[in-house]
């Protein structure tokens, strides 16, 4: 590069950029004009840009040396199954092009995504034990040994803290896991694919745990199965991204794609209210709760959002992260005293222990 006497122009497709010995790399959703600075001053140039782009744009401006097609991912052909999964996958989560051709581009397939499916194996392997064992599939929690499991979480075992984490791998039915299952693969799986285990379990458990505690503190006679917490904690996160996102999305049908994903949960939601006023089986102990659904999608509104929004960028470093989190820690410090007291204050008339 000589004295920065040269200049780089965008070209038809929408990317620029250059790095410090020469190579040009393209950058998506740029209409700039961009003059190729001295390697000195290359810093100085990333300064003024890193506020603007996503972390992989930044990278690719600083890193070089990694070429960026400046035609549409869309238009890729001669793809293998693989690369057009991975497409697929890119188009469903991230809203900006520059992101999913990073994304593509980079995208080994390891580590898979592990932690969806392995909750959902265990979610299977649990339901049908219990299926064996009390002799249904259907309406489990009808049976009286259902309870005695030591994984749902109950009013009087609250002093066990496991259980509330515990009780997503108990279901009251296959109806139940069905929708649950379908709707954690469907969108758990390519979240955990883009933004990986690590941060798609962060807010999972995030959403079971909130799940759990809201039913504590509002809903307290009433035990509580099933994995909604943790699932709709993922859906409702990937929804409100799509919406504030929603000229960048490219997915096919989203519209449709997303009115479905309403009605799935609204379906499981409803099942679950009528179920909680159901008369129960073996009073005085009432049907599990319904109130970990809203729990979950409380924390998918608040930290979701800000997690899937922040793609390969440091969430340590996002204000708005740190604000949900300390509300969310907040928050489970309230329930924990809440739990610790409230029920001998309130006297509370908690059902007999399974």
């Amino acid at each position: 590069m000589a004295g920065g006497n040269r200049e780089l122009t965008v070209t038809s497709s929408p990317a620029v950029a250059a790095n410090a010995e020469g190579e040009e790399i393209e950058v998506l959703e740029s209409t700039d004009v961009l003059p190729v600075a001295p390697e000195d001053k290359w810093k100085e140039l990333f300064d003024k840009m890193s506020n603007k782009r996503s972390n992989s744009f930044r990278r690719a401006i600083l890193q070089g040396g990694r070429h960026l097609k400046g035609s549409s991912l869309r238009d890729e052909v001669g793809l293998g199954l693989s690369q057009r999964l991975v497409r697929h996958v890119a188009y469903e989560t991230l809203p900006r092009e520059v992101d999913r051709k990073w994304y593509f581009d980079s995208y080994n397939y390891w580590p898979p995504p592990w932690l969806i499916l392995t909750i959902t194996i265990l979610e299977v392997f649990v339901f049908f034990y219990y299926g064996c064992l009390l002799d249904r599939l259907v309406l489990q929690v009808s049976s009286p040994s259902f309870l005695k499991s030591p994984l749902p979480y109950h009013p009087q075992l609250r002093a066990q803290a496991w259980r509330y984490l515990s009780y997503i791998f108990m279901h009251t039915g296959i109806e139940h896991l069905s929708l649950n299952m379908a709707m954690q693969l469907l969108v758990g799986v390519p979240l955990e694919m883009v933004h990986g285990a690590a941060r798609i379990g962060l807010v999972y458990a995030c959403g079971v745990l909130a799940g759990s505690l809201a039913v504590s503190v509002t809903d307290m006679t009433a035990p509580v199965v099933g994995s909604s917490g943790g699932v709709y904690a993922l859906v409702s996160a990937h929804l409100a991204n799509v919406v504030m996102n929603w000229s960048g999305m490219k997915c096919q049908f989203k519209l449709f794609r997303m009115a479905m994903a309403l009605v799935c949960m609204s379906v499981e939601f409803g099942r679950a209210v009528w179920l909680r006023f159901y008369p129960p089986a073996f009073p005085p102990c009432p049907n599990p709760s319904f109130v970990a659904h809203l729990g979950g999608v409380m924390v998918g509104l608040t930290l979701g959002v800000v997690v899937l929004q922040n793609y390969e960028q440091r969430l340590q470093e996002q204000s708005l992260f740190w604000i949900f989190f300390c509300v969310y820690t907040l928050f489970v410090l309230c329930a924990v005293f809440w739990n610790i007291f409230a029920y001998s204050l309130l006297d509370v008339r908690l059902p007999p222990p399974p």
